[in-house]
């Protein structure tokens, strides 16, 4: 079980409000609400980061081997894989 520390939290008035009716409306305390929204802020944004290092990984990929399959093959790929066919992944070209 991951240790709890205590983090301080300034809010303005009107954000307080909000997560106060928020919390009394959800019958959850207003901890649980802010704790709540900063998981999820944290999850998204790790996602959304890995999506980033994944994207700038595989520009540099392009650049250093010039390989890659086009929009057309990427498309046509994908939509067989929407159609729930199993589809190998076009082979990447020059």
């Amino acid at each position: 079980m991951p240790i709890s520390a205590t983090t301080s939290l300034k809010l303005d008035s009107e954000l307080k409000a909000r997560v106060l009716r928020l919390a009394e409306a959800r019958r959850r305390s207003a901890h649980w609400i802010m704790h709540e929204a900063v998981e999820q802020y944290v999850n998204r944004e790790e996602k959304h980061e890995q999506f980033r290092q994944e994207a700038l990984t595989a520009w540099n990929d392009y650049q250093a081997t010039g390989l890659h399959a086009t929009a057309e093959e990427a498309d046509a790929w994908l939509a067989k894989l929407g159609a729930g066919e199993v589809a190998e992944a076009p082979e990447c070209h020059l």
